[in-house]
């Protein structure tokens, strides 16, 4: 019960900060975005990410006219354990990027590439337009992050590096 009652009030905390900021300005004044192309997985549209102080990645992107915002943090940053023993929580909100308005409903599957080369997915689950799944960081590195969503039938393909590192907070 804990469990839900928390990632609700994140829900829906998430959801109010994101109605109230302008989408061009999606960034938290006084923290720097990751501009090194090592640190990006290029693909189609615009990217942009962050590591906010709290923790918190963030990564956006727009693939044929669908802007998805990323958010990785560990559970344990937001006081949630995973059954599985899963280690982090890979959050994205899907939006139709020329008319800024949320997609509430799409389904999705979530890949994770390890340092290791170890391979981990997982099915988006839908929180109210919030889709997220729980995934595993071992290890510090780089790791591959390839999004799939289908949105009024047609398919998007998001992909980015999380460059997972003890310094993150919450680990």
């Amino acid at each position: 019960m804990k469990k839900i009652i928390v990632l609700a009030t994140l829900l829906i905390g998430t959801t109010l900060m994101a109605g109230n900021l302008p989408a061009a300005d999606m960034s938290h004044e006084g923290h720097g975005k990751a501009q090194n192309s090592a640190e990006q997985m290029s693909h189609e549209g615009h990217e942009d990410m962050e590591k906010s102080a709290a923790g918190t990645f963030e990564h956006q992107m727009v693939d044929k006219n669908v802007r998805a915002e990323f958010q990785v943090m560990s559970l344990a940053s937001m006081n949630m354990k995973d059954a599985g023993g899963a280690t982090h929580h890979i959050m994205v909100k899907l939006f139709h990027d020329n008319m800024n308005h949320p997609i509430k409903d799409a389904v999705g599957k979530v890949k994770v590439i390890g340092p290791d080369k170890q391979e981990q997915t997982g099915t988006l689950e839908n929180y109210n337009g919030i889709f997220a799944a729980n995934v595993t960081f071992k290890e510090k590195g780089k790791y591959g992050v390839i999004c799939l969503v289908k949105v009024d039938g047609e398919k998007h393909v998001f992909k980015f590096w999380y460059p997972h590192n003890d310094l993150l907070k919450g680990k």
